[in-house]
């Protein structure tokens, strides 16, 4: 069906609309507004998705979207002593750039642990198993810039 719609050969009822937003993580209206200059895309503070994990673990993506590059800025803060669920490896070719704002974070890629202070920063190639930990008695917050070699369409969430 996508592919008939993208030919121009079928015209998508709003359900087929909703389900192609979906997938590329865009919104409705996007996509029946027309082509825009996509050069600038702007997301503002209330469109921001805040997830909050089990464990008080908070994930902010602060990025826009846009459709066919996976890559996203976030803002995670970690309770004291939280240690969430690890990652598994990327596919490769993806990267992850982490910068510490404040706390301790202790960061593990396979077998490797790293811990990285308020001011640090690292950079590994996520195509390894990796998890974040707060082995602190303090909250953690750091950010994270993920560029993740797979569609959007599975699962990419970041620390």
């Amino acid at each position: 069906m996508l592919s008939s719609v993208e030919r121009g050969a079928k015209a998508p009822t709003v359900v087929v609309l909703d389900k192609i937003a979906t997938g590329l993580r865009a919104r409705l209206a996007d996509l029946l507004a027309g082509q825009t200059d996509r050069r600038v895309i702007v997301r503002r503070a209330g469109e921001q998705d805040v997830v909050d994990e089990p464990g008080g673990w908070r994930r902010t993506i602060l990025t826009p979207v846009v459709p066919g590059l996976n890559f996203e800025l976030i803002r995670s803060t970690l309770p004291p002593g939280c240690a969430p669920a690890g990652y598994p490896a990327y596919a490769t070719g993806s990267h992850e750039f982490i910068a510490v704002e404040a706390g301790t974070l202790r960061l593990t890629i396979d077998d490797s642990t790293v811990e990285l202070a308020g001011g640090d920063s690292v950079y590994f190639a996520a195509d390894a198993a990796h998890r974040y930990a707060n082995p602190a008695s303090t909250p953690c917050t750091y950010y994270v810039a993920a560029l993740i070699m797979r569609p959007r369409g599975q699962s990419t969430r970041s620390g």
